[in-house]
């Protein structure tokens, strides 16, 4: 059925500007309605109906800290990441395994067939467009693709001008680059924190800033103090705005197995049923490592880093005390990890020879104005919390 010849204009404009939207998973880590309802009321030519919801059947430290292109972008940089080992790639894969946990999400060659991988991977480009707005002159590095592509071999150095195959920036057969496809202005569009018009790059940057802190690091009295902060608090707070952050990080090969799995971190015992885990009051936080199908046999033992904020589940267990001489105790004898396969079923640690788990510690200076990030302390490693625990690093093994 045609949509009525007064409407067809209206309906020609909201295509052609129709945006995708995004998911703020930092915001609100509960998918949005829209995918999760079962019905949805649309627009029809006959007027407003209610139909089937094909879309429900079908962070700040990285941002703040992390001003090189190399460790931000990618779970594999291998060049002196400096102890930090989150990236936008290892959120990325947080979120394809934590809502498709065995569905079509967190197959990665398969995941575009299930809507919110739109809604998820507009805001990745959203996050990277904020990364960009406050690094102005950060650009694509020289890396060596060691995993390859479908149309490249493994082993090939890839720069900011490789070409991003199979995607035609003309009818003349070439392809957009890193260098040409850097700029959400080529594209003509932008996210509402990055007011890219009237303004140098420095307001620009500081606008952004102020933006990111708004959302991601409100005012509070957290950041006024030491160490310390009340237990209540861990809920309501934002968790950026401590004056010492506790994180795990976590380094295993990427292809050790043939199917995805999860690394839970419990404060204390994990739970005897292993369907609980994910949903387990002790749980401190999950590392999923996604399946790779492009990895040959002959790269499966390529690294991946990823990294799990504890400061909110020190907080929360009543721990008031964040400083190190409280905390790496309680963590020597508290903190343990399990592995688990996507149906549920648990995954032996000896199965994973590669896993290697520490913990660091970082003290903290909170912004002094809304325009300013926080000033970090050099991460510090504490390797005893994790001495002689399976997984856990060793004495004289390298932290990167």
């Amino acid at each position: 059925m045609a949509y009525p010849r007064a409407k067809r204009a209206q309906y020609r404009e909201a295509a052609r500007t129709l945006r995708i939207p995004y998911w703020d998973w930092s915001i609100s880590p509960t998918m949005p309605p829209e995918v999760s309802q079962p019905t949805i009321f649309i627009n029809a030519p006959n007027g407003t109906t209610n139909v089937q919801n094909p879309l429900h059947t079908l962070t700040y430290q990285l941002i703040t800290q992390q001003p090189n292109y190399g460790p931000f972008s990618n779970i594999g940089y291998t060049d002196a990441r400096g102890g930090r080992y989150n990236s936008i790639e290892n959120m990325h894969n947080s979120i394809h395994m934590f809502v498709g946990n065995g569905g079509h999400m967190s197959v990665i060659p398969y995941s575009s067939f299930d809507p919110i991988f739109w809604l998820h991977h507009t805001n990745v480009d959203r996050l990277f467009a904020l990364w960009q707005a406050i690094y102005p002159e950060a650009q694509v590095t020289p890396q060596v693709n060691a995993a390859g592509t479908y149309t490249d071999d493994p082993g090939k150095s890839e720069d900011v001008n490789t070409p991003l195959t199979p995607f035609h920036s003309d009818d003349s057969g070439n392809f957009w680059t890193s260098a040409t496809a850097w700029s959400t202005k080529n594209f003509g569009y932008t996210y509402p924190e990055i007011e890219d018009w009237g303004v140098n790059s420095t307001q620009l940057t500081s606008n952004v800033k102020a933006r990111l802190n708004a959302l991601y690091n409100p005012t509070s009295s957290v950041s006024k103090r030491s160490s310390a902060a009340d237990a209540s608090d861990a809920l309501t707070l934002s968790p950026n705005a401590m004056n010492v952050q506790w994180f795990a990080n976590i380094r295993v090969n990427k292809s050790t197995t043939a199917s995805p799995y999860f690394i839970h971190l419990f404060l204390d015992d994990a739970p005897v049923d292993p369907a609980t885990w994910s949903f387990a009051p002790n749980l401190i936080g999950s590392q999923p490592v996604v399946d790779n199908s492009l990895l040959s046999l002959a790269n499966s033992d390529l690294p991946m880093y990823g990294q799990i904020p504890l400061n909110h589940a020190l907080l929360a267990a009543g721990t008031s005390d964040l400083s190190a001489s409280n905390v790496v105790p309680l963590l020597t004898s508290r903190l343990n990890w399990r592995l688990q396969n996507v149906d549920d079923s648990p995954l032996p640690i000896e199965k994973i020879p590669s896993l290697k788990i520490h913990v660091v510690g970082q003290e903290v200076r909170p912004r002094a104005a809304e325009d300013e990030f926080p000033e970090y302390g050099q991460l510090v490693v504490y390797r005893e919390v994790t001495r002689g625990k399976a997984g856990g690093l060793s004495d004289g093994e390298d932290t990167d």
